[in-house]
């Protein structure tokens, strides 16, 4: 199938696809409203599986669907570009299932890739502590061996999606010996069991996307356990280098998106005539254009996932970027921006400003970012 008929393909099932019963979930489930039309978007999940759209490029035995690497990046151009609901399944297929694929053993990819591509198992990550948040290394999390199974104890933040997932995967210190990248494992573990709580964390925005995770006791199988024991560090970065990968193509139509908004609001209310404000706009296009060329220049280089550095410049690129349009939308709207609607109600400007602040800290701060970039791309001393 060529490029263009396989556009034309994913195009059309999602016209159809979200004006039938999907039709209310249309534009769901954004950045600062992950709150939105949970059900709907977990049986969308389930419908995009039963359509073959999860798993591009993977094994057809784990019910994978063949395509290149140009046409991962179509369909995530089209999903963005239809406002498809946001993905519940996104840390499942994005995340879990490539780490699986590259560092899983058969039994683990045959136990868990399926569930993935029906859409029927919805995962969260659990990385972040609160003494270890972007320098991931500090990890205090204890996973005790004891016979076929490790007891973890500890505790994870910022974890998106935990009150909706059924498994998290877990960076723990299984080397109670150990310090920073050494002795940590990566263990798969079920989220509905005793010794699992979860506990929302109210942002910004009035909403909980994040959530506290405490784990007391609760169980992971050592047959779950991706990698070798105390090997956990090569496997998170793995992870992340998937994280930032091809779906960051389907992010920047969303951008793009958004700019679009930004820009016609200013045309409305006649922002765009002050001078500082149209440079701001013309930056910010022009920002938008330099992260989509790298992005494509780092992929055509690397597949389907990043290496750390690449990652790390994406990540610094995407979250200053998007950050800065967040503070240019509200000034496009001037003094009404300081204002809310009743009961603390936020209109799209004012919601995507107050999400976008946490960009620049979460899954690496950019002083992390830069840091690596610094150290491992330019040799810099620490």
């Amino acid at each position: 199938m060529s490029d263009e008929q396989f556009r034309a393909e994913i195009r059309g099932w999602l016209h159809e696809a979200l004006t039938g019963p999907f039709a209310g979930a249309v534009g769901t489930g954004g950045e600062g409203r992950e709150h939105e039309a949970h059900e709907l978007r977990r049986e969308w999940e389930r419908h995009l599986g039963r359509a073959g759209w999860i798993g591009l490029g993977w094994p057809s035995e784990y019910g994978g669907r063949p395509a290149t690497l140009a046409q991962q990046v179509i369909y995530h151009e089209e999903y963005a570009r239809a406002a498809a609901p946001g993905r519940l399944g996104h840390m499942s297929e994005q995340l879990l299932g490539p780490t699986l694929l590259a560092f899983g053993t058969p039994e683990q990819k045959a136990r868990f890739l399926p569930g993935i591509t029906s859409g029927e198992d919805i995962w969260c990550q659990g990385y972040s502590e609160p003494d270890a948040g972007s320098d991931l290394a500090g990890v205090r999390t204890r996973a005790e061996r004891r016979g076929d199974s490790y007891v973890i104890t500890g505790q994870k933040v910022w974890t998106s999606l935990a009150h909706l997932a059924d498994w998290c995967f877990v960076l723990c210190r299984t080397d109670p010996g150990s310090t920073r990248h050494k002795g940590l494992s990566y263990l798969l573990v079920p989220m509905h069991q005793p010794g699992v709580t979860v506990r929302p964390i109210t942002q910004l925005t009035g909403t909980s996307e994040f959530n506290e995770v405490f784990f007391d006791g609760a169980v992971a199988a050592v047959e779950h356990r991706v990698g070798a024991e105390g090997e956990g560090w090569k496997v998170a970065m793995g992870t992340l280098g998937f994280e930032r990968g091809v779906s960051t193509l389907g992010q920047q139509i969303g951008f793009r998106r958004r700019l679009d908004a930004v820009i016609a609001r200013a045309h409305e209310n006649g922002a765009w005539q002050e001078p500082a404000l149209r440079d701001r706009l013309v930056d910010a296009y022009i920002g938008l254009e330099v992260m989509r060329h790298t992005a494509v220049r780092l992929l055509a280089s690397a597949g389907a996932g990043l290496s750390g550095l690449e990652a790390s410049i994406s990540k610094l690129q995407w979250a200053t970027w998007n950050r800065s349009l967040g503070e240019l939308a509200v000034d496009v709207e001037g003094a009404g921006a300081l204002l809310t609607g009743p009961g603390y109600e936020l209109d799209d400007a004012q919601t995507h400003f107050l999400f976008s602040r946490a960009n620049t800290i979460y899954g690496g701060s950019n002083e992390i970012q830069r840091n690596i970039i610094a150290e491992r791309l330019l040799g810099l001393p620490r």
